[in-house]
C-alpha cells in the first residue's frame, strides 16, 4: 500500500468523515457499545456501533432465549435489530418469518420508540418457493406484500430501515468474486421501480428509511441516480448491508469510494465472518458441534461457499488469531473492533446464540475501535497475504 494510503487509513481510522456521519462518543473506549453513537448515511437517525441480528431467532434460539438477548442489549444501550423476512437460517417454509414474530413479541413489552427496527424483503429464489413463489421477483407486488407481512409479524406500525435484501439480477456475491457476463439476466422489474415502491411505503407511514444489501457499486449507483432526478419518487438510499470483515474486506475496493462519496453507510454483516474469527474452528475436532457451521453443515448453502473449509481460509483465521494474542486480546476482539475503525461503518451487525457470547461482543465494541497502528500495519501484511479468503 503507497506510505499516502497508509496515512489515509491511520487518519480515518476512527469514526469521524461526513460520509460515516456525525458521531457521539466514536473512537473512545471503555464506554457502553450503545454510546457510540453514529448517523445512517444523510438521515437524522443515530445508530449504535453494534447492532443485533436476529436471524437464529426461531431455530437455534427459542422465543425465551431471543428475550433474554434482546434484553441484554437495551441494558447495554444496544437498540438496533435487523431481522429479514426470510429468517431464521437456515431457511425453511416451516419456520419463515419466526424471526421477525420473535421480535414483534418482544418489542410490544417494550416502548416502540426507543427500539430501531430493520429488516428486508427477499429477493428471487429458485429455493424458498413458500415465500411468495420463491419469490420469482423483487417487483413492486412482491415489495408490497412482503412490507405489510413483515409489519403484521413485528406487530408495528412502521419499519425503520427497510432493505432489498439481495438484487433482482445476477450478480456474484456469497462466496463468488468473478462477474461472468454469460450469466447476467434481466431483471424482473427495474430497481427504480423497486424503490418507488418502497417511497411509497415511506410516504404511507410505513417505512422510514431505505437500504440495500449484497449490492455492488453499479447497484447502488443506479439507486442513488434514481433518487437524484428531479420529482423523482425514488428514496435516497442512507445505507448497504454488506458483508465486512479481517477475511472479506471486498468493500474497499471500489464499494467504498461511491459510500463515502454519496453519503451512504456501511452496515457490516459477518463481522466476525460467521464464527471462524473466533478460532473456535481451529481446535483440532473442528470446534464445537453446536457451532452453527458444523451443526447445519449441508444444510446452509450460502455460508457453506463462503465461510466452508478452505485451506487459505483456515490459514487466515489461524494467523490474525494469533496476531491477536500476540496483542494481549481475544481473536474476537481483535475482529470486531477492526471492523468497528472503518470510517463508512454506521453499525456492525452481529450475532449471538448465548449470553456469554453477546457479552464478550458487547465488551468488545464497548473498548471502542483498534486505535494501535503497529497491530494495524500487521493487519495490513496479512491482509496481503491471504486477501479476502471469504468473500
Amino acid at each position: 500500500m503507497p506510505a499516502q494510503h497508509v496515512q489515509w487509513h491511520r487518519k480515518h481510522s476512527t469514526v469521524t468523515t461526513a460520509a460515516a456521519g456525525d458521531s457521539s462518543s466514536s473512537g473512545s473506549s471503555g464506554g457502553s457499545s450503545g454510546d457510540q453513537r453514529r448517523r445512517l448515511g444523510r438521515t437524522d437517525l443515530m445508530v449504535p456501533s453494534i447492532c443485533f441480528g436476529t436471524m437464529l431467532f426461531g431455530e437455534s434460539q427459542d422465543y425465551p432465549t431471543a428475550c433474554r438477548l434482546l434484553d441484554a442489549c437495551m441494558e447495554a444501550g444496544v437498540n438496533f435489530f435487523d431481522s429479514a423476512e426470510m429468517y431464521p437460517v437456515p431457511q425453511r417454509a416451516e419456520t419463515q418469518g419466526q424471526s421477525e414474530e420473535y421480535l414483534g413479541r418482544w418489542m410490544k413489552q417494550h416502548s416502540r420508540d426507543k427500539v430501531i427496527v430493520a429488516t428486508k424483503v427477499a429477493g428471487p429464489s429458485c429455493q424458498m418457493t413458500w415465500i411468495r413463489g420463491g419469490p420469482v421477483a423483487l417487483d413492486p407486488p412482491n415489495i408490497r406484500q412482503a412490507v405489510d407481512a413483515s409489519l403484521r409479524r413485528l406487530q408495528t406500525d412502521y419499519i425503520d430501515l427497510y432493505q432489498l435484501h439481495w438484487p433482482d439480477r445476477y450478480v456474484p456475491m456469497f462466496g463468488d468474486l468473478d462477474y461472468d457476463p454469460t450469466c447476467a439476466y434481466q431483471s424482473s422489474s427495474p430497481l427504480e421501480d423497486q424503490l418507488a415502491e418502497v417511497g411509497r411505503a415511506v410516504q404511507q407511514g410505513k417505512v422510514r428509511h431505505v437500504g440495500l444489501s449484497n449490492e455492488t457499486p453499479w447497484g447502488l449507483m443506479k439507486a442513488l441516480q434514481a433518487a437524484d432526478q428531479p420529482a423523482s419518487a425514488v428514496p435516497r438510499v442512507a445505507s448497504l448491508q454488506n458483508g465486512y470483515s479481517l477475511t472479506c474486506r471486498t468493500f474497499d475496493i471500489a464499494l467504498a469510494e461511491v459510500c463515502h462519496l454519496e453519503g451512504v453507510s456501511l452496515l457490516a454483516y459477518s463481522p466476525l465472518a460467521m464464527g471462524l474469527l473466533t478460532g473456535k474452528y481451529l481446535a483440532p475436532d473442528g470446534g464445537p458441534a453446536t457451532a452453527r457451521l458444523n451443526k447445519y453443515k449441508g444444510r446452509y448453502a450460502e455460508a457453506e461457499s463462503r465461510y466452508g473449509p478452505k485451506r487459505n481460509v483456515h490459514a487466515a483465521v489461524a494467523a490474525y488469531a494469533q496476531l491477536a494474542h500476540q496483542h494481549g486480546m481475544s481473536p474476537t476482539a481483535m475482529a470486531l473492533r477492526f471492523v468497528l475503525r472503518h470510517p463508512l461503518v454506521a453499525s456492525a451487525v452481529i450475532g449471538a446464540s448465548t449470553q456469554q457470547q453477546l457479552q464478550e461482543l458487547l465488551a468488545a465494541a464497548g473498548d471502542g475501535p483498534l486505535q494501535d497502528e503497529q497491530l494495524l500495519e500487521a493487519i495490513d501484511v496479512l491482509h496481503k497475504r491471504y486477501p479476502n479468503p471469504t468473500p
